[in-house]
């Protein structure tokens, strides 16, 4: 029976496993943090992402935790009212599409492995010597092969293929996301307020809840890489960008002081000339995160994800595996990635005279489009029963 070590056990690597589980391999996952994460903020499934969580029989669970946001509403400066729109009209999704926390389809994804799957909590990989794999924690063990489903800044990518900056592609802003009370009341909506170059947002999932998720997001020529991992250099940061700005700035950095649930990191995409190197295979946004303006990681990790072990199971050698992998999916993603300039555009305009062809546009909404974007269900996913 092959192994396979899978490290990270978010969106990707669950996937993975359950789709390997099934097809007869011995798969093994390490995290690095000490249990699932729960809760977090809203992401969305759609496209052909629904076709796998379909095969895997989730979407019953997933549509009973559909978070049915139902109005975004965006701001003047002064936070007075632009306009609401419904959120299916701001994307042109089809209603197909599923809205759900985080932490709430990790959990799913976790429940389909559980009992199948050997997952190490509380360590990461810190070297890979053909099929010897050393842990942090000073352990090592033999596995066939490697997966790094591990995200954006994966450790498994810079073991095989070197520092991500020189794969790293970023988009131009920065971002924090935190929890604070819900001050306004908000109920299944999200509420955006912007100037040039910053944006603020928050979000509401479910009825009139005690807290809701905060963004704060701006616009810099380059990455603050130095703010990268240390809390109060972030804060900082943030407050040097959005201090004596109006709305809810003020308590929303009250509540950004006070947090234990910050997390702070830049826009942008990784694109890598190739996706495996030796016994190792990159999936996820550790092999081409899309940058979430796209919207589209987590349903990116599902796709990859299921044609990973699908071609794994289909090949007797892991090479043309990976060759097969790669070739059935980088067009689709390739595509998802180039969306990030139209929703870069309407979400965060970076100077003034954008932020009013944006603003321009909205108030000319008044209709749902009917029409999905076809890059979400530009591929028809393989049959690999």
């Amino acid at each position: 029976m092959t192994s396979v070590l899978v490290s990270g056990a978010s969106i990707a690597g669950p996937t993975v496993a359950y789709w390997l589980r099934r097809y007869g391999f011995d798969v093994t996952i390490v995290e690095k943090a000490d249990a699932l994460r729960g809760g977090g903020y809203p992401i969305d499934i759609r496209g052909t992402a629904l076709g796998v969580v379909g095969k895997m029989g989730l979407l019953p669970a997933l549509r009973d935790a559909h978070v049915d946001t139902r109005r975004i509403s965006f701001l003047d400066p002064d936070g007075s009212l632009l306009t609401s729109l419904n959120p299916v009209t701001l994307t042109a999704s089809e209603n197909t599409d599923l809205e759900i926390r985080r932490g709430d389809l990790t959990s799913m994804l976790y429940d389909t492995i559980r009992d199948d799957v050997e997952i190490v909590f509380t360590d990461s990989i810190a070297a890979i010597d053909d099929r010897e794999v050393t842990f942090e924690s000073g352990a090592r063990r033999t596995f066939d092969l490697v997966i790094g489903a591990d995200g954006l800044h994966s450790r498994t990518r810079g073991l095989i293929m070197g520092p991500e900056e020189q794969f790293h592609r970023y988009i131009g802003y920065s971002f924090a996301g935190f929890g604070m009370p819900n001050r306004l009341g908000l109920s299944h909506e999200g509420v955006m307020w912007n100037v040039p170059g910053r944006a603020a947002a928050l979000f509401a999932v479910g009825d009139t809840p005690a807290s809701v998720h905060a963004f704060l997001n701006f616009s810099l020529a380059e990455p603050p890489l130095d703010a990268h991992r240390d809390p109060a250099a972030q804060r900082r940061l943030i407050e040097s960008i959005f201090t004596d700005q109006e709305w809810e700035i003020p308590h929303m950095l009250d509540a950004l002081r006070a947090a234990d649930d910050l997390f702070f990191d830049v826009v942008s995409q990784i694109h890598l000339p190739r996706w495996s190197q030796g016994r190792v295979a990159l999936v996820g946004d550790a092999a081409y995160a899309p940058s979430f303006l796209t919207g589209q990681g987590s349903s990116l990790a599902l796709v990859g994800a299921y044609v990973l072990a699908g071609e794994l199971a289909a090949h007797t050698d892991h090479a043309d595996a990976f060759a097969a992998y790669e070739k059935a999916v980088r067009d689709f993603v390739e595509l998802n990635q180039a969306q990030v300039t139209a929703g870069e555009a309407t979400m965060f305009p970076s100077t003034a005279a954008t932020l009013e062809r944006r603003n321009t546009m909205l108030r000319q909404l008044s209709e749902i489009p009917s029409d999905a974007n076809p890059a979400h269900s530009a591929m028809t996913l393989p049959d690999y029963s």
